[in-house]
């Protein structure tokens, strides 16, 4: 049996060690203790990484739980991974992934609908980053395959559930904020 010292301990090492968010049924499972000792593990390694003075954190994303770097030190992880940093996505890709996250699940047709342009490169490009996969067919002429946002999407967006997606209206509002912004640069210089 672990002492709550060495629970906590083990927790943080899976959760270093871990690629993906950490759900607490996996650490149940591993460390084979209760739910109470496995919650309490985690608001004792949140609260020491919430101090100022550490520059990871814990968050909970995704149905699980996640080491992450602080986000006021991105600006150095970004210098130290430069050559290799290009996580950023085009606008096609944003916006595609954004009809996609709000209509799921979608056809290519439907969202193409909605853009006006083909989308395929998009797709291709959410599909190998992992954000949005195949979920089946319609059942409509063709079969289409219909496409939805993956675990990774959720994780990229900061996002425990699809419900933590601002309503749609406001996503329109925030975007057309951002498209007078970007006119009212390209106009001021």
């Amino acid at each position: 049996m672990l002492s709550k010292v060495e629970v906590k301990a083990a927790i943080e090492a899976l959760l270093f060690m871990a690629t993906d968010p950490l759900p607490i049924k996996v650490i149940k499972e591993v460390l084979d203790i209760g739910v109470k000792d496995i919650k309490d593990a985690l608001e004792l390694l949140e609260a020491e990484y919430t101090r100022g003075d550490k520059g990871i954190e814990l968050v909970q994303v995704s149905n699980g739980y996640q080491l992450q770097t602080k986000a006021e030190f991105l600006p150095f992880i970004k210098e130290l991974h430069k050559p290799e940093m290009n996580n950023t996505l085009s606008q096609a890709a944003l916006e595609t992934l954004a009809i996609i996250a709000y209509k799921q699940p979608a056809t290519r047709a439907e969202v193409e609908d909605i853009r006006g342009v083909n989308v395929e490169k998009a797709l291709k490009t959410l599909q190998k980053r992992g954000l949005i996969e195949e979920q089946g067919r319609k059942d409509t002429i063709g079969n289409p395959i219909l496409y939805g946002t993956t675990a990774e999407f959720l994780q990229y967006m900061g996002l425990n559930s699809l419900d933590e997606l601002p309503p749609a209206q406001e996503f329109t509002e925030l975007y057309d904020e951002e498209i007078e912004k970007a006119i009212d640069n390209i106009e001021d210089n």
